[in-house]
């Protein structure tokens, strides 16, 4: 149990899998004012001298996730809130698990869990599940309820009970109330003072979103010093890339059914790879589009229209996604079936580079790319000339980023 009269308040990225103590992304507290402003998500830790009680997790479409922590800093119980008829949220299912080691805690393999689901109207359905034997029970049987972890609960039908749904009710906070939320620290057995205070302990908003630096270095060719060390740099000509309907789309050619795009002129454009060489490997660290010979003078990230920089913390981006190892630069008009994904671009990349996956002309082709060192997120950057045009479009596979670019 822990006694507290005051709080510390702090904001992060949603933990997901993290089971640590403190966030792993942190995030200002005007970064997470304005995701709470767009509707999007971010976290809030609530904690009594550097001990973990609450993690609040702010949902789309008004859910609520709040994962309460017990005296050892174990998140035990799981607590999801939807909106309720009367403009309140209802807490409507509450988890509750049981570890018997800390071990099995750190992987999340708990030995019961209990599970209390709760109706807009207010009937209550309880069910107990054990990870040894894989039953569940809808009922509490007198095993579970005694608490013994060796408990083997028995299937019996659900049969919900009533209850008042004024108990499960709380009102929606508004950004920064997490007063709401305070009481239900008590589920843990956590005790609070009369009044408690709490206080914005939350990182500075530092130098915002990730920029774009040192991006004409990738493409210079000579030796570069990178955190792995000296690499030569390797600028290679990748083809000549198509593009009729003047819209340029990057994306993982697995995925292209959200591709990141960008407005160009129609036409046929060369593609040039950076090559990190190394005298064990070489890697693509970045990939190049050029529209224009003009030397871009600034740079700006690719967005989406619903994307907004103001919701990016310190380093963070928008970014193609990759889950094949594979980026792909094409027409947004341009199709690809699996077996050509397969034979043409997949088997191909495992001895090359780059890949071209034609078209006739003057129907688009497409060129792909082995994505750095595979799959996760990257940059795609828009390098404008001095008189505002679109020079280039870079991927950056972060390779070797600059000190400004961490």
């Amino acid at each position: 149990m822990v006694v507290f009269d005051g709080l510390d308040v702090s904001y992060g990225d949603m933990w997901g899998p993290h089971r640590g103590t403190t966030h792993p992304t942190p995030l200002s507290r005007a970064v997470a004012a304005r995701r709470h402003a767009a509707g999007t998500a971010y976290a809030v830790l609530l904690s009594s001298r550097e001990r973990p009680l609450a993690l609040i997790e702010k949902w789309p479409r008004g859910k609520w996730r709040v994962y309460l922590f017990d005296d050892r800093s174990w998140r035990m119980q799981m607590i999801d809130f939807k909106p309720h008829p009367t403009g309140m949220l209802l807490a409507h299912r509450s988890t509750r698990w049981r570890f018997s080691t800390d071990r099995a805690h750190a992987s999340g393999k708990w030995d019961t869990q209990e599970t209390t689901t709760v109706s807009a109207d207010g009937q209550i359905e309880v069910q107990y599940r054990t990870a040894a034997s894989g039953g569940t029970a809808t009922q509490p049987s007198p095993a579970m309820a005694s608490g013994r972890p060796d408990a083997r609960p028995e299937p019996v039908p659900v049969r919900p009970s009533p209850a008042s749904v004024e108990d499960f009710l709380c009102s929606a906070p508004e950004f920064g109330d997490w007063q709401v939320f305070v009481p239900f620290l008590a589920q843990q057995g956590h005790r609070s003072a009369t009044t408690v205070v709490l206080t914005d302990v939350s990182v500075g908003e530092g130098s915002g979103p990730l920029r774009a630096a040192g991006i004409e270095q990738l493409f210079s060719p000579g030796t570069r010093d990178t955190r792995d060390g000296t690499v030569a740099v390797e600028p290679v000509d990748a083809g000549s890339l198509r593009i009729p309907s003047g819209r340029l789309a990057v994306s993982d050619p697995g995925w292209i059914s959200e591709p990141r795009t960008v407005a160009v002129p129609p036409g046929e454009y060369p593609v040039t790879l950076s090559l990190s060489r190394t005298p064990h490997r070489a890697e693509v660290a970045a990939a190049r589009v050029t529209f224009l010979d003009a030397p871009p003078r600034a740079w700006e990230m690719a967005l989406r229209p619903r994307e907004d920089l103001g919701l990016l913390a310190e380093g963070e981006f928008y970014g193609v996604g990759v889950d094949t190892g594979t980026v792909a630069f094409m027409d947004a008009t341009r199709t690809v079936t699996e077996e050509e994904l397969d034979e043409k671009v997949f088997l191909p990349l495992d001895e090359a580079f780059t890949v071209e996956l034609p078209g006739t002309e003057p129907e688009p082709n497409l060129i792909a790319f082995r994505a750095g060192r595979g799959d996760g997120s990257y940059p795609v950057w828009i390098g404008r000339t001095d008189d505002g045009q679109i020079g280039c479009v870079v991927v950056d596979f972060l390779l070797h980023p600059s000190d400004d670019a961490q």
